[in-house]
């Protein structure tokens, strides 16, 4: 017999897409959870209509709310799925997974999912960016997310294998909202990049010949040891024009433009500042009689 599956879902103001995320697990999953943190559109409502169980609470960051979901939520599944409410299945994935359900060796712990990110309606299948994997089905239990404050990726301890389908990121809500978080996440890469390149507890390092977020880590390293500034269009000119990024057409150089150049200048500024912040605050609390009351 099958595993059941328990699929998890975040959720913030998404009804342009979570009717279609939901659509893609129906048939496959055993109950399908939304962590919802304070939508106020129709997300919740398209939710339970279709047969979800809504549960609300308040957003941290990405790594903090799926920890919390796997800590807390009564998931009566031998496997979790976990997805953003802007993710959905292909059928085809849909098929592989069912078959990971009937037929999953026992030492099998997690399986690794091809991404293919939607933007505005055009399949971005060059630039690097396809195929990039994510760690989204485990085991109940053997999955953890990384305490980073941005691209935050699960991870288990034992054996786990590829998908070959893909799961489509339709980023296909409005181009503001889309730039608006941008904005947001630049800050918090720019603080955790602050943390420095030393190993953390609950975060992947980087290893070429390790799993494919190990891999990525790895070359992300090699990014942030060229000058601030310089490297994001050292990254543009690599992805749009050594990987074949023109060739996803107008959307795909609105893509390129916005989240690799725009996008990693802005984190380069804040990181920046908040360097420059930190070395005055040393400076200052190095200082004879700094932080004393005066004398009267």
């Amino acid at each position: 017999m099958a595993e059941r599956l328990s699929v998890v879902i975040l959720t913030f103001e998404a009804e342009a897409t979570l009717g279609a995320t939901l659509a893609s697990v129906a048939g496959l999953a055993d109950e399908v959870f939304c962590v919802d943190s304070g939508s106020r559109d129709r997300t919740v409502e398209i939710a339970r209509a279709a047969g979800a169980t809504v549960v609300e609470h308040p957003f941290e960051h990405y790594g903090a709310q799926r920890n919390w979901a796997i800590e807390s939520l009564p998931l009566g599944g031998g496997w979790e799925l976990h997805l953003d409410a802007d993710e959905r299945l292909t059928p085809v994935l849909a098929a592989e997974i069912r078959r990971i359900l009937e037929s999953s060796p026992a030492e099998l712990e997690g399986c690794y999912i091809p991404r293919l990110v939607h933007f505005l309606g055009q399949p971005l299948r060059h630039g690097g960016f396809y195929p990039i994997y994510h760690l989204r089905l485990f085991r109940r239990g053997r999955g953890r997310c990384e305490d980073r404050l941005y691209d935050q990726h699960f991870y288990v301890a034992g054996r786990t294998e590829r998908l070959a389908a893909p799961m489509i990121d339709d980023m296909r809500g409005p181009f503001a909202v889309w730039k608006a978080r941008h904005r947001r996440w630049a800050r918090l890469e720019a603080e955790q990049l602050l943390r420095g390149p030393a190993p953390q507890p609950g975060v992947i390092a980087g290893r070429f010949g390790g799993s494919p977020v190990e891999r990525k880590r790895a070359q992300r390293r090699l990014y942030e040891r060229l000058p601030p500034f310089l490297r994001p269009f050292l990254l543009f000119g690599y992805r749009f024009l050594l990987r074949g990024g023109f060739r996803d057409g107008r959307q795909g150089w609105r893509f390129y433009w916005h989240q690799t150049l725009c996008f990693r200048l802005l984190v380069d500024w804040h990181l920046v500042r908040l360097r420059l912040r930190r070395a005055l605050g040393e400076k200052t609390a190095g200082r004879p009689g700094q932080g004393r009351p005066k004398r009267r």
